[in-house]
């Protein structure tokens, strides 16, 4: 399907087939890193072809990490602990690898994902609602007699988590030996995307085999130690301030150690990092430019996926061969997409609608 925005750049490309990026952006009103993207958008659905259109198609996008049931209990009153407390409960898909592939797939990604499933009935719900939201599962594992990933928690009546228990062992049958054999069909990829759910052994085989880009997840401050030693081998990294400081050693109170816990994963060998301030926005840096941009305006409704939306948006803008700053730029629109939404992931996630927010709040 064609959006407006679309339609009106091949409006102008069909009256001057030769106008360059920057005319199509100064005509629009908008970036020409956003001109960019919509010309290869065109592309990618075959509506425009020539020299100064045809970009090189990439393929697709592989995410090795988590998938869970989630399974939510919500009181209607105050919770009453050590007795049984009158409520609602309902199940949803989650798990980082999944709603960071869930993303890439509301922006238009072709992706791929590889985890392990269970022999059980959740596998088949998770399998088949990856199948319809466009999430391809056939390079997953499917564990014999094993147990599908489980996330259970309870809220107070204002939806708060309370308490939970995660099961997630299944994990650690992701093991080096299992990847082995995938690793051609990962490599074949444009990037590569782990959450460190994975086992540190197979985290440390993905970092010396992946060929292509790799991107981490840190998930939590204690899931974050397994990359240490491996952040050389790791093309880009999002960590927030807790985990940047535990991964460099390098206490944060200011614009100054930001730098130096930049310059300490640059300096590893990282190509980028996204260093995630909540909502003091974003430290952004490569080996050419450090960046320190401010968040978007957004209505706070639910956090919870933020951090997910960030690091596909991420991903997606890399692959548009966008500007640090756009990149960086692209994550946050995402996450304040996700922050409006009551849902993990925001139906509103879109290439689009990350364009309109970047366009109505240009770099000063």
């Amino acid at each position: 399907m064609i959006t407006d925005r679309e339609r009106q750049i091949l409006h102008w490309i069909e009256e001057n087939p030769l106008i360059s990026q920057q005319e199509l952006a100064d005509l629009a009103g908008i970036t020409r890193s956003s001109a960019a993207v919509h010309i290869s958008n065109l592309t990618k659905k075959g509506l425009i072809q020539g020299k100064g259109y045809i970009l090189q198609k990439k393929p697709y996008i592989v995410v090795i990490g988590g998938v869970n049931m989630d399974i939510c209990g919500r009181p209607y009153q105050p919770l009453v602990m050590r007795d049984s407390n009158p409520g609602t409960t309902f199940l949803s898909a989650g798990g980082v690898g999944r709603n960071i592939a869930h993303n890439l797939a509301l922006l238009d990604e072709d992706v791929k994902l590889i985890t392990a499933f269970g022999s059980d009935g959740y596998a088949s719900q998770l399998s088949e609602e990856c199948h319809r939201i466009g999430i391809d599962t056939s390079q997953s594992f499917t564990i014999p007699n094993g147990v599908t990933s489980t996330y259970l928690f309870i809220t107070d009546e204002h939806g708060d988590m309370e308490l939970a228990v995660s099961d997630m062992g299944i994990y650690e049958h992701l093991t080096p030996e299992l990847m082995a054999t995938r690793i051609d069909f990962i490599n074949r990829a444009s990037l590569c995307i782990c959450d460190t759910n994975l086992p540190q052994n197979t985290l440390e085989y993905l970092a010396e085999h992946c060929q292509c880009p790799l991107f981490a997840d840190t998930v939590s401050t204690t899931k974050a130690k397994k990359l240490k030693g491996l952040l050389g081998k790791i093309h880009t990294l999002k960590p927030n301030l807790i985990e940047a400081e535990e991964l460099t050693g390098i206490k944060i109170a200011d614009e100054n150690s930001l730098r130096a816990a930049a310059e300490c994963f640059l300096k590893q060998g990282m190509q980028q990092v996204f260093i995630s301030l909540g909502e003091e926005g974003v430290y952004a840096a490569n080996n050419h430019e450090h960046l320190h941009l401010p968040s978007f305006p957004c209505e706070i409704v639910n956090t919870t996926g933020a951090g997910d939306s960030f690091v596909a948006a991420l991903a997606w803008a890399w692959r548009q061969q966008l500007p640090l700053r756009d990149i960086a730029r692209a994550g946050m629109a995402a996450a304040s997409i996700c922050i409006a939404s009551e849902s993990t992931i925001s139906p509103h996630i879109s290439c689009e609608h990350i364009l309109e927010i970047l366009d109505q709040h240009p770099v000063k």
